[in-house]
């Protein structure tokens, strides 16, 4: 691959995350797309002066975070920035996946909503911030892995590397807020339900057990016993939701069916737990044979999470003309699980959530222009 050039703006920067391939391995991306982009970001921090730190997250792939910091003293407040690198699949798009492409005010390409644009406009605050003179706390940006499908990378940081910032302020999670300051999301736990049957040719059906007459049952369960409990408000984040989201079984069509599997998908607001909410499954499904797997839990975040960083930023927006009362989200992020591991934490970045994952993704110009802006104050605030 030929040398790419130094970004010489923001938006310079976008385009070079753009055209890095990150989608999600588990959504059909090339084995250590991440871990390309990452080690092309640790070579461009270096040479901006910024130290970084590659950090393990579980990858067999040569993916991992990359952590970049600008220390100004080992007992000085921390502010932390993230942005994941994956995106999910380019299949579809009907603009340029990896190339940024204007149109009027919209830059458009996989990422530039979700959520790249939100890295570039750290990382370029953060390199602004490096190079200004009476600095009084330490920066840091964490570029994670992985989050489009378990956020392993946010989990693995986490568990291993968040507690070495003992004077941390908070971590500001990047993703398309409008700008807005979220306080509140929801969270998402999923599972694999499997149903086993007998396997027999079909020409004579009654030597078999099929597995899928006995996934119908299954969804029948939860549809009428299990699903229409999702139904718990909170007021920042909606209702609470359940799907069955995916079905898979058998192996060919003259073969009595011995396996079959959905995944479901549970939306948990704030106050709701994985427990709770797996012993409703499982009450539904009382009687009838069959396994879970495949669990995972993005848990909520509360908004006492984010009430004292909430506070704290507000002079930063009312400096910039920016509203910066309280939001909520339905969907999950990195920060909830930051949040659960004792971080004061916070979800902002330019964009639409309906901009992401589109065929034509974009963020706009001037969005992206004032997001840089505004982590550029929060990184001034006083300590």
């Amino acid at each position: 691959m030929p040398a790419l050039p130094t970004p010489r703006s923001c938006e310079e920067l976008l385009a070079l995350l753009v055209s890095f391939e990150t989608v999600n391995e588990t959504m059909g991306g090339p084995a250590g797309g991440e871990g390309r982009l990452a080690a092309h970001l640790e070579s461009l921090a270096t040479a901006w002066g910024l130290s970084t730190r590659r950090c393990p997250a579980g990858s067999a792939t040569g993916n991992f975070n990359l952590l970049i910091t600008s220390e100004v003293a080992p007992g000085a407040e921390w502010l932390l920035f993230e942005s994941h690198l994956d995106t999910v699949s380019l299949e579809g798009m009907t603009v340029p996946p990896l190339q940024l492409t204007v149109a009027g005010d919209r830059l458009h390409g996989r990422g530039a909503c979700d959520t790249k644009g939100s890295g570039a406009a750290m990382l370029w605050a953060l390199r602004d911030y490096a190079q200004q003179a009476g600095r009084t706390r330490n920066a840091g940006l964490i570029f994670s892995i992985d989050e489009e499908a378990t956020m392993t990378g946010a989990q693995a940081f986490a568990a291993t590397e968040l507690h070495e910032f003992k004077k941390l302020r908070g971590i500001i999670v990047g993703e398309p807020t409008n700008l807005r300051p979220v306080v509140a999301h929801n969270g998402a736990l999923r599972w694999r339900t499997i149903t086993r049957g007998t396997a027999a040719h079909s020409a004579d059906p009654a030597k078999g057990r099929s597995a899928i007459r006995a996934m119908i049952e299954v969804i029948a369960a939860l549809e009428t016993k299990f699903i229409p409990l999702a139904n718990r408000p909170f007021p920042l984040t909606g209702q609470a939701a359940a799907s069955i989201n995916v079905i898979r079984g058998g192996s060919a069509v003259n073969i009595i069916p011995d396996y079959c599997e959905i995944s479901c998908d549970r939306r948990l607001v704030p106050g709701e737990t994985a427990a709770q909410v797996l012993a409703e499954r499982d009450a539904a499904l009382a009687g009838l044979a069959v396994e879970h797997d495949s669990q995972y839990l993005a848990p909520p975040l509360p908004p006492g999470s984010s009430a004292a960083l909430h506070a704290w930023l507000q002079p930063a927006f009312a400096a910039a003309g920016l509203d910066g009362t309280a939001v909520g989200a339905p969907y999950a992020t990195n920060a909830s699980h930051y949040a659960a591991a004792g971080a004061p934490v916070l979800v902002l970045g330019p964009g639409d959530i309906a901009q992401a994952h589109t065929k034509d993704e974009w963020l706009a110009r001037t969005e992206l222009a004032r997001a840089t802006a505004l982590y550029s104050a929060l990184l001034r605030l006083p300590v």
